[in-house]
Parts: structure tokens; sequence; C-alpha cells
């Protein structure tokens, strides 16, 4: 069995500081790195990918929506062409540094409402989709396992792989629970790792409503704006080495 364990990187902001990437990032095999619209700016990006480049971490672009205030959690209007045209521009504002840095991109992963609303949209996940392969064919779409994103990356040929979140809980249906519901946000060590190690053996999670629903995973996310991002991937990393579970990029 092998799993890539992701986490989102590059998330500060001028002199906002989120997150503990030089930390994080000695414990994940894929970082996947904001695009300067849901939050980040031109040096925080040149220094997340350094500190990818020099860990051995496999980079992606984490397009969201232009909302720095809102952290690209807050769901915009946005048509298909323009929600394409933002995905492209961020990629190429990532890929310029990762070119710099001698190191080639590898996945895009899309933020927040953006990715959520593609999830269950067969318009904006296309849209994402082809802004992706019309920029380079070879990175792989990483989306909601069962999601739209999914079914769209199949549609242009675009290699995908399918996302669960250690961090997050679920709906029936298998999104996420919206971030504005109690118990959205899981932050109990012990019930993470527990649920890392069902998703990836059984392919199930269970539920917030207590079922338990069918997923496939891939890659496993953990929030790097989660207070506990750093303790969550120490030990997810340490149980996976226990049951023999192989870490490693997309």
């Amino acid at each position: 069995m092998k799993i890539d364990l992701n986490c989102d990187l590059g998330e500060s902001f001028g002199n906002y500081k989120i997150g503990m990437d030089e930390e994080v990032i000695k414990y994940i095999s894929s970082a996947n790195i904001a695009c300067g619209f849901h939050a980040s700016d031109p040096l925080v990006m040149v220094k997340t990918v350094s500190l990818a480049k020099e860990n051995g971490v496999s980079i992606g672009a984490h397009p969201g929506y232009p909302d720095l205030v809102g952290f690209g959690r807050r769901n915009m209007n946005v048509a298909p062409e323009e929600l394409k045209a933002m995905v492209q521009y961020q990629i190429g504002a990532l890929n310029a540094f990762c070119k710099s840095a001698g190191i080639k991109m590898n996945h895009v992963k899309p933020h927040g409402a953006m990715y959520n609303m593609a999830a269950k949209d067969e318009k904006l996940a296309l849209a994402i989709a082809e802004g992706i392969a019309e920029v380079d064919y070879s990175l792989i779409l990483l989306g909601l396992s069962g999601s739209q994103l999914l079914t769209a990356a199949a549609t242009v040929g675009l290699k995908c792989a399918n996302e669960v979140f250690a961090d997050r809980a679920y709906e029936e249906d298998g999104s996420l629970v919206a971030r504005t519901k109690a118990g959205a946000v899981i932050t109990d060590e012990e019930e993470v790792i527990e649920r890392v190690i069902k998703m990836i053996k059984e392919e199930k999670v269970k539920t917030i409503t207590g079922k338990e629903i069918s997923i496939c995973p891939h890659s496993i996310c953990v929030h790097g704006d989660n207070p506990k991002a750093l303790n969550f991937v120490k030990v997810i990393r340490q149980r996976l080495l226990q049951e023999n579970i192989k870490i490693e990029a997309l």
C-alpha cells in the first residue's frame, strides 16, 4: 500500500503568517502552494517553492478565488470561462517560480470554495480541467474523491487523483461538511489517525451523521491552517509507517 500525504502551504501574506510550513514540510510528500489569489504573495511563493525543493517534496499549484479577506472560502458567482482564466493565471505564476528553481510542478489542487463548488458543478469542473490541460497535460488534477472534478479530468484526458481529508467531516453524499457547521473540522488526534487508516485500508469513512460511505484515497490532505497541522502530519506519518503504508508523491 502507498499513499500521498499533502498539505496546503505558502498561505502567509506580507506580514501575516499562516501555518508552520518550515516544520510541516518535513513530514509530507506533496505541497499545494497558494498562488496569490486567496493567499500568498510573490516572495512567499518563492520561499515555499525553495522549501519544497530542499525537502524533496512534490509541488502543486493551489489556485483559489480572488478573495484574500475571505481566504478563498466564500462562494463566488464566476462564469466558467473566467474560472478557467483564473486557474491558468495562477498556474502560470507558480510555474515561473518552479522553473526559476529548476523544479517541475506536478499537480494542481483548487482551493476552498473553488474546490467545493467545482466538486458539484459539472461546468466549473470542466473549466478547471480544460484550463490545466491547455497549460500542461502532464499535470495531475487533485480533486475530492467521487467529485465532478475527477469526471471532468477524465473527459479532457487529464490525469487525476482522488483526495481525501484527514481533518474534515463528510456529508453522506461524499462532500465536505461546510465550515459554518459544528463538527466540520476535526481536531481530535486519535480520531484523525483512525479515520486515515480506515480510508486507506477499507476505503470507507464515517460521515457526520454516523453513516459509512465508500471513498477512494490516492492522497490525504491535512490543512496547513489547522492549529494542529504539524502534530497531525507527524502522527499520521508515524502511524502510516507502522502500518507498512508507503508515503509517496503522486
